[in-house]
């Protein structure tokens, strides 16, 4: 199921390249349109399953952490740019979720999984050039994006390793999220909706960068450790420069190539059979589970 995992990142990496169909739109009411309608897609998907799960409060937390991770990464890349938020934001995801992992269930990271995630972020940082200015708030605003992003990454496979059904935990979380998330939409104006563009590529963003990328992604967990799977979510920021180079017609310097070579040796090195994670302890009352890992 890392296959997956790795689906989920190829949706996500598109996001950005969707977004461009429209222009003059507040990142933030764009953003928040995303999360509304893909966590609506997935909660009615999920259906009276949702009430059925357990450890409901565990699924609020998350539900607030996945809409908190929005504002935290938009706050962080206002401040010191989007090159350095983003490698921030997502380069510290799979490192957070692998100490947190190992501090819940009190097994260590793999050495193949630390030697792989650090060399996939380095790949991370070498790709986005690291143009900004490295402000100190905006890298703590980054750095708690990526905590609050393990945070509800591993909450959420928890539940799933627990035996609830992925797509309910998935269509709790960001059926929840988009509720947090409805009154950010009207405050920073939604007329934008209005215009075909815009409909277009929120309900692309929504739809299949959202609640299918989320789809799969909890398909994934099923059977993918937490830490492994944050890695390989890793693919996000390479296929989002891929399809730059292809769609866009953006130049791909000898710099950004190394990168991209490097993160994707990085994920085939993680995504081998084998212990690629961080091994997991099954909760009291399973056979087994696995825990695992925005943007």
């Amino acid at each position: 199921m890392k296959l997956a995992v790795v689906g989920a990142a190829v949706l996500w990496g598109t996001a950005g390249t969707a977004g461009l169909l429209v222009t003059g739109v507040d990142p933030v009411s764009l953003a928040a349109a995303r999360l509304v309608i893909g966590g609506l897609v997935l909660a009615v998907a999920a259906g009276a399953a949702i009430r059925a799960l357990p450890r409901r409060g565990l699924l609020v937390a998350a539900a607030v952490g996945v809409a908190a991770y929005q504002l935290c990464y938009f706050a962080a890349v206002s401040r010191t740019g989007v090159a350095i938020g983003t490698v921030v934001a997502i380069g510290s995801g799979p490192v957070f979720t692998g100490l947190l992992s190992w501090l819940v269930d009190r097994v260590p990271p793999t050495r193949r999984w630390a030697g792989a995630t650090a060399a996939a972020v380095a790949g991370c940082a070498v790709l986005t050039g690291g143009g900004g200015e490295a402000r100190a708030d905006g890298i703590l605003l980054a750095l708690l994006g990526g905590l609050i992003y393990a945070c509800y990454a591993v909450a959420a496979a928890r539940v799933i390793g627990a035996g609830a059904s992925s797509d309910a935990v998935m269509g709790a979380m960001f059926g929840g999220a988009a509720l947090v998330m409805l009154p950010v939409l009207i405050h920073t104006g939604a007329g934008w909706l209005a215009d075909p563009r815009g409909l277009l590529a929120a309900l692309y963003l929504g739809c299949v960068t959202t609640a299918l990328a989320y789809f799969l992604y909890g398909r994934g967990l099923r059977t993918t450790p937490v830490a492994t799977a944050a890695t390989l979510a890793l693919a996000e920021p390479a296929v989002a420069t891929l399809l730059g180079v292809a769609v866009l017609g953006e130049h791909l310097t000898p710099l950004s190539a190394a990168g991209l070579l490097l993160i994707g040796g990085s994920l085939a090195v993680v995504a081998l059979p084998g212990r690629g994670g961080v091994a997991v302890a099954p909760p009291e009352g399973t056979v087994e589970a696995v825990v695992r890992s925005p943007q």
